[in-house]
């Protein structure tokens, strides 16, 4: 929300309140004509700019701006007219912070196989500048894989995963994909795993779990195999 207050309360009538981005002299909303006239906005706020109409009489003239993105941080301009006298204030967006960790939700595998856990982070700073991504078994609270300032942390891996886990590509760490591979998948692997992210002031997570089918045909063709060699 950005503020903007009239402390004496205006009439209604031949009221105008102009919102407007001072850097680009962009409208960011305007009212008018004893209504808001969405068709004048810039395109860039069309349906996230809006006014507290309820809140006029009470010389409240504040913009809700919703779904705020890295763009909308700059300096904004309220400004009131009415036929006898007209006011302004300047408000500004100094960063907008932004976190975003999605990624699957569940995953089916069998004994034996390679899968992905998948992790996207998207932030108001670049990847390489992410403080922190982690994978998480959060059933036993195992560390399973840590990435802190721009470094792979092996040595933070459980012993049970220890050469079992990586992050894909340099290149693919850059586009905010911090997926983990999960080699050869057992038995006690079947769980829930978070994937927990920190940038700036704010952190966020998702969680995937891994449920078993069963063993892989190779699996169950060399038990089978095995047990033909010991009866014959």
């Amino acid at each position: 929300m950005l503020p903007c207050f009239v402390e004496t309360p205006l009439p209604l009538e031949d009221l105008e309140v102009e919102w407007k981005r001072i850097d680009s002299e962009t409208l960011v909303h305007l009212w008018q004509n004893g209504e808001s006239r969405p068709e004048s906005q810039n395109q860039l706020y069309h349906e996230r700019a809006h006014f507290f109409t309820n809140e006029f009489t009470h010389g409240n003239f504040s913009l809700l701006l919703t779904d705020v993105t890295s763009k909308d941080a700059g300096v904004y301009k309220c400004a009131v007219y009415t036929k006898l006298d007209s006011g302004e204030t300047l408000i500004e967006i100094k960063e907008i912070e932004r976190l975003i960790v999605s990624g699957s939700h569940v995953i089916s595998a069998q004994a034996g196989e390679d899968i992905t856990l998948n992790c996207s982070v998207d932030s108001h700073l670049p990847p390489e500048n992410i403080e922190e991504v982690s994978w998480k078994k959060m059933e036993e609270d195992i560390l399973v894989l840590l990435y802190q300032e721009g470094q792979i942390l092996t040595e933070s891996t459980g012993e049970r995963y220890v050469d079992r886990v990586q992050f894909f590509s340099t290149e693919e760490r850059n586009k905010g994909n911090f997926s983990m591979r999960l080699k050869n998948v057992q038995t006690e692997d079947k769980g829930l795993y978070m994937c927990l992210a920190f940038s700036g002031t704010s952190s966020a997570n998702t969680t995937v779990e891994v449920q078993q089918l069963g063993k892989s045909l190779y699996f169950i063709h060399k038990t089978c195999k095995d047990v033909s060699e010991l009866m014959s």
